[in-house]
């Protein structure tokens, strides 16, 4: 490694500071203070006529000037603004303003496309901040002078690898070049994911879903390649390295191979899609998310399972909404056997018709299911299109509504009987007449 310390000549900050106390310096500001004034002005009429989603929008972000636009048209605006004022005033201000707008608008590209792209993340935060002060170190050093000082001296720091000569200043470029190929491949990937999943339902979203993963895969493979281009490593040498990773798979990634895989099928089957109803052993939710590796399912009750997609593929999995999103529900009552059948049948089918959750067509049955030894069992049955929605509430006031009929028409439910054989006595216990075997019933 060989290092060359040639100092390089700054600026005069003297007669540059100067520059900033004559009076087109005034001009200047006020240029851009106007610039700053109709950018604003463009964005917010933008903003009101596209009435863009604010969660996901890259352009405006939530306020309109934390997007991607107000820095950009400013930048733009500044530059045609700068031309005109070089012609007739020293320029002072814009040697100052137009570092720092480069600075803002790769901060908010960075920064809004990684928010959309991987919004929750734990590492977003500090990777924000460090692109933040990239920017703005480098801004400053170009404000200064010292951008071209410091990017010679990188320069001069090398040393060989194989046949190649690399620099500081050549991974460092590399290095950018990199991270601004894979911030574009993921800010046109998370475009077509909310192109795709736009007004998505049912089917359709499952398969736009797949779509989607697949888009962003081949758009960071593709930028990974050209970023890799970038720094100046020989993509043939990869070749070796993909055959090691190929190996791996086979041997110790069989599992994680294999969810993705599966993944890829449940989407691209549609055997299983988001907002289905499904069953997986003593589990029961509804499928939140589908992602390359697992699914979520979500139970009624709030708790959520973290499902290896391989189980979906090999395991036997009831999904309730597959073909039909109508779900068979039924409950058992029991009556005496002296109650008027047809009564019993009429107001079991009321009471399940009183409920707006129960479909009316096909609508609920009402049918003799049993003679019990207490009484006679009558199976409710009715199906509901919203499964998602819980099941037990609405069994609960069901039930709750066929006793309070049958408490207002008389229909009386048997209390459980029991019959007690009572034993003769021992040969050496004193005698006793006998008896029959006596009949004990419970009554309240």
């Amino acid at each position: 490694m060989t290092h060359s310390a040639a100092p390089a000549p700054i600026d005069d900050f003297a007669a540059w500071i100067n520059a900033f106390l004559q009076p087109g310096a005034l001009i200047e500001l006020g240029v851009l203070v106007t610039c700053v004034g109709l950018s604003w002005g463009l964005v917010h009429g933008l903003q009101r006529a596209f009435n863009p989603d604010a969660e996901r929008s890259i352009w405006f972000g939530r306020r309109g000037i934390d997007g991607v636009l107000f820095p950009l048209l400013l930048l733009a605006l500044a530059y045609g603004a700068r031309a005109l004022t070089v012609l007739w005033l020293p320029l002072a201000v814009w040697r100052v303003a137009i570092p720092a707008l480069l600075a803002l608008v790769v901060i908010r590209i960075g920064v809004q496309v990684l928010e959309v792209a991987f919004r929750g993340a734990s590492w977003l935060r500090p990777v924000e901040r460090t692109v933040s002060w990239v920017a703005w170190l480098a801004a400053v050093a170009w404000i200064t002078g010292l951008l071209p000082v410091v990017l010679s001296e990188l320069d001069q720091i090398t040393w060989k690898i194989g046949g190649s000569t690399l620099s500081v200043r050549t991974l460092i470029e590399g290095a950018l070049s990199a991270g601004a190929v894979l911030i574009v491949a993921l800010w046109i990937s998370s475009a077509i994911e909310a192109r795709l999943l736009r007004d998505a339902t049912g089917e359709s979203l499952s398969l736009r879903k797949a779509a989607s993963n697949a888009t962003r895969a081949l758009l960071l493979f593709v930028g990974l390649m050209l970023a890799l281009s970038a720094v100046g490593i020989d993509l043939t040498a990869l070749s070796v390295l993909g055959g090691a990773i190929g190996v791996g798979i086979g041997f110790g990634l069989q599992k994680l191979a294999a969810n993705y895989v599966s993944g890829f099928v449940i989407l691209t089957e549609r055997s299983m899609r988001i907002g289905d109803m499904v069953r997986l052993d003593t589990f029961e939710g509804v499928v939140a998310d589908i992602k390359a590796r697992y699914t979520v399912i979500r139970a009624v009750s709030g708790r959520e399972s973290i499902v290896p997609n391989e189980m979906l593929i090999t395991q036997r999995v009831e999904n309730l909404s597959l073909s039909d999103p109508r779900v068979w529900q039924s409950t058992v009552v029991s009556v005496a056997y002296d109650c008027d059948v047809e009564l019993v049948q009429r107001l079991l089918v009321q009471a399940a018709l009183e409920q707006p959750r129960v479909l009316r067509d096909p609508g609920p049955l009402a049918a003799l299911s049993a003679f019990g030894p207490d009484g006679l069992e009558f199976t409710l049955g009715y199906w509901i299109a919203d499964p998602e929605n819980g099941q037990l509430a609405l069994r609960s006031a069901i039930n709750l509504r066929v006793l309070a009929l049958f408490q207002e028409h008389g229909v009386e439910i048997p209390y459980p009987q029991r019959v007690v054989h009572v034993r003769p006595p021992a040969s050496d216990a004193p005698a006793v007449p006998s008896t029959p075997l006596a009949r004990v019933t419970r009554v309240p």
